[in-house]
């Protein structure tokens, strides 16, 4: 190494040009579960990506063209595997409805993606495509799956039949419950957090009792 390889100094640290943009829409989920969709502005998505404004921009032209991207990488994917579901344990309804709740949680519900109801919940009204999207492309889907278990449970009389499309709609309320908690009053509040293996087990006992034939139930 030569004297002048010495004193040469070394070239500056430049800031990232690009990302993917699986990094922006992680950046994105994370400040929208923090702040709420609206108070999240694009350039705290890109500085927590590590990129410039305007390399957002060059795959996402609105913050809700960046949700939706958002919805598509993080929960369609989760609903396509819900949809194997029913093809594996097409002959066991019982373990099809556990697998649903459970996998439900531990794919969306434990994790960042599990701030999204509580994030559609509270903002729905001021942002209505943003709500629509969600609407069609997540709840309708997952209300449909489930309701898919329960008919075929009815059909094999291992459930006692009732009205799907009304029991569909209560039995995703404590999953949703449990979501909310945990990205409201445990976050905040100095109490008691709820155990989600505990809740859930729970909550599927008293399905699976209620469900039953032998419950007394009536149609």
């Amino acid at each position: 190494m030569t004297a002048a390889d010495q004193t040469q100094p070394a070239p500056p640290r430049r800031r990232r040009k690009e990302a993917r943009p699986q990094e922006l829409t992680a950046a994105a989920l994370s400040l929208f579960v923090e702040k709420g969709f609206a108070a999240t502005r694009l350039d705290e998505v890109a500085a927590r990506a590590g990129v410039s404004k305007g390399t957002l921009y060059l795959y996402f032209d609105s913050k809700e063209a960046l949700f939706m991207a958002v919805i598509r990488e993080g929960v369609l994917p989760v609903l396509e595997e819900g949809r194997k579901l029913l093809t594996t344990c097409a002959d066991d309804p019982v373990r099809m409805l556990r697998e649903y709740l459970f996998g439900w949680w531990a794919l969306i519900g434990s994790t960042e993606l599990g701030g999204i109801p509580k994030l559609m919940t509270s903002e729905a009204q001021n942002f209505p495509g943003v709500a629509d999207y969600y609407l069609k492309n997540v709840i309708t889907p997952g209300k449909a799956m489930m309701r898919e278990i329960l008919d075929r449970g009815i059909a094999a009389g291992v459930f006692r039949p009732i009205d799907t499309p009304t029991a569909t709609q209560i039995l995703m309320a404590p999953l949703l419950h449990l979501a909310l908690w945990r990205h409201s009053f445990a976050v905040c509040c100095q109490v008691p957090d709820m155990d989600p293996n505990a809740y859930l087990e729970c909550y599927f006992d008293l399905i699976l009792k209620g469900l039953s034939p032998q419950s007394g139930g009536r149609a």
